[in-house]
């Protein structure tokens, strides 16, 4: 199997170095990652500048590229400039988790996205901030939960994020997000984001929030359509 590695944290961050210790275990890996913190990102790509693509010597005995742009990016450059073809797609582990609504600007999951318009299965793996413990010992038991339930013939995209603590494993749905911002604006004509939780614990497993916060492994399929189905058919009915 061939392997693509991203991330959202950069090319040296911790998570990405835990992912291809055991990604090498499932086949041939070739890493292409932002050279520097891409968080946050989401989807964006560059259109209207050049940007580096660089060989890495940071992983022995493993091809990998840093590139001065998104996640979504790298896989494109690896995709779509060096033809490289690949069976999955793996981001992560990013640090710190990726839930709810907030998946959205996410550039951890957003390659996954990008891999998906490209026609190949990707996951994207989060852990708690500052905490990969867990999501170590627990890569191979999510992946093979994917695989043994075939959920890649549903879905090209899954999401998967580790709690601190926690074994169990459940399949859910995305939540409502999770944080939010407050701004304070400057004497100097910027404004300074402050982080808000939004989190209240409803407790609901089927959801990602709840299920990730109380200490369960949470698998989430995802999809680049955006259609809102029920909408469509409702405003078919209506014009028909």
């Amino acid at each position: 199997m061939r392997i693509l590695l991203t991330n959202d944290d950069g090319i040296e961050a911790e998570g990405l170095k835990h992912l291809l210790n055991w990604a090498k275990t499932l086949g041939e890996v070739c890493i292409v990652a932002p050279k520097t913190q891409q968080s946050a990102k989401s989807q964006s790509i560059q259109i209207h500048n050049n940007f580096e693509v660089k060989k890495s010597g940071l992983f022995e005995g493993v091809e990998a590229y840093s590139v001065d742009s998104t996640p979504a990016d790298c896989v494109r450059v690896a995709v779509l400039g060096m033809k490289k073809r690949f069976d999955l797609v793996i981001s992560g582990v990013n640090n710190g988790p990726n839930l709810g609504a907030d998946i959205r600007y996410s550039g951890t999951v957003a390659a996954c996205f990008e891999a998906a318009q490209q026609n190949i299965c990707a996951m994207a793996m989060s852990a708690a901030f500052n905490s990969f413990g867990n999501a170590v010992k627990n890569l191979g038991r999510a992946y093979d939960y994917v695989v043994k339930r075939k959920m890649f013939e549903f879905a090209q995209i899954v999401n998967v994020n580790f709690p601190i603590e926690g074994e169990e494993i459940l399949v859910t749905r995305m939540g409502p997000a999770i944080y939010s911002d407050d701004f304070e604006f400057l004497s100097d004509g910027t404004v300074q984001p402050h982080l808000l939780c939004l989190y209240r614990g409803t407790q609901n497993l089927e959801l990602d929030t709840d299920a990730t916060m109380t200490g369960h492994i949470s698998i989430t399929p995802l999809t680049n359509d955006l259609t809102d189905f029920s909408a469509l058919e409702l405003i078919k009915k209506k014009v028909g």
